[in-house]
């Protein structure tokens, strides 16, 4: 196979394209968000927050506007929601529903009918929404927001930028402060846009010794529009720096993609089996840490075994991290790797499956 070479430009991450579409419809006024990432789960979004009476509009590809309503201005939609595959969006708009005194019915495809929602239905039940989903906390679920919502001070079980999000979103339209711990650090894409838009939010390490975090926002504080500059996916970007790290002699540059230090455990993995990544061009757009990533391939790479404390920082890209893997020379070991199983697949079972199929030699360790 022929060395890789090249540059190109990333499609818009993901996280920050929900994230700026849903606070964006918050706001009091217009934001405009450059560089959105148009694909299915992003445009579940945007119809779901449309439903809800918020003026959205594509201008051209990637440039949307978003006219917001403002913090507790959202109205009952006339039909059922319909998440399509995206778990982020179900969760995330479950906390924006849950604070507001409005109705929303919430179903998806089959995929993410069997996705467990207990995680964001328990916060958010304490905080006052009525949720009646089935027996086993799976989607169809009605949501009632309430019209008294309650503040809470949750500690995350298990470290979740999604629940995390639904309670700050949530916690918007509630008076008084709410506080969640994690008991890791995960993403913190809402965090950052939230405090550029003008929310009463800090964020403190827990200081329990380990990576955690406590966040604490003070709701019915008004959030002032912002342009938005999606920068360009992480998660995206494994793909191309993994294939480069495969084929010595390869050298690939991204362009414009974020480095958010919560994303980048790819990075960090890459580095430790002998493919380091070069960082250039550093700059800070929309309060996100953006660079340009030069991934020139290495003669061989090593086998590592990773700490599981880096888990969350790039659970998106272990799929693509097991090929780098495959490649290397000597036994890679993964652990923390729970949250795989119950994304829109067993992420876990498709790529031992996968690498079954080309007789790459694999075993489960316990508690991987």
């Amino acid at each position: 196979m022929a060395h890789l070479k090249g540059q190109c430009s990333l499609p818009g991450d993901k996280s920050i394209s929900h994230r700026a579409l849903m606070l964006g419809a918050l706001a009091v006024g217009r934001t405009h968000i450059t560089g959105l990432l148009e694909g299915e789960d992003v445009h579940a979004t945007a119809a779901a927050l449309s439903a809800m009476g918020v003026g959205i509009r594509r201008e051209s590809p990637g440039q949307w506007v978003v006219d917001g309503v403002g913090v507790g201005a959202l109205q009952t939609p006339d039909n059922i929601l319909d998440m399509g595959n995206s778990g982020t969006s179900t969760r995330l708009l479950m906390g924006l529903v849950a604070s507001q005194p409005i109705r929303c019915f919430f179903t998806g495809d089959g995929s993410l009918r069997k996705r467990p929602m207990n995680r964001v239905i328990a916060p958010l039940s304490q905080m006052g929404a009525v949720i009646e989903s089935r027996g086993d906390g799976r989607l169809p679920l009605l949501i009632t927001g309430s019209d008294s919502p309650m503040p809470i001070d949750y500690t995350l079980p298990v470290a979740s930028a999604q629940v995390k999000s639904a309670i700050l979103l949530a916690a918007l339209n509630t008076p008084g402060t709410s506080v969640v711990r994690e008991p890791k650090a995960t993403r913190d894409h809402s965090e950052r846009m939230l405090k550029a838009m003008g929310a009463q939010i800090t964020v403190e390490e827990s200081g329990t010794g380990e990576t955690g975090r406590i966040i604490r926002i003070t709701g019915e504080a008004e959030l002032s529009p912002v342009d938005i500059s999606v920068p360009g996916d992480i998660s995206s970007a494994a793909f191309p720096l993994v294939a480069a790290a495969i084929r010595p002699g390869s050298q690939i540059r991204l362009k414009g993609v974020g480095i958010n230090p919560l994303r980048a455990g790819i990075l960090t993995a890459l580095e430790q089996m002998g493919a380091p990544v070069t960082i250039e061009n550093r700059r800070e757009e929309g309060g996100e840490p953006v660079a340009d990533l030069v991934m020139t391939g290495p003669e061989r790479l090593k086998a590592v075994t990773l700490d599981p404390a880096i888990a969350p920082l790039m659970i998106d890209e272990f799929p693509v991290l097991f090929v780098a893997a495959a490649c290397a020379q000597g036994s890679s070991r993964f652990t923390g790797l729970e949250e795989l199983r119950v994304k829109e697949s067993d992420r876990i079972a498709a790529m031992a499956a996968a690498l079954s199929h080309a007789v790459w030699p694999w075993k489960k360790c316990p508690m991987a």
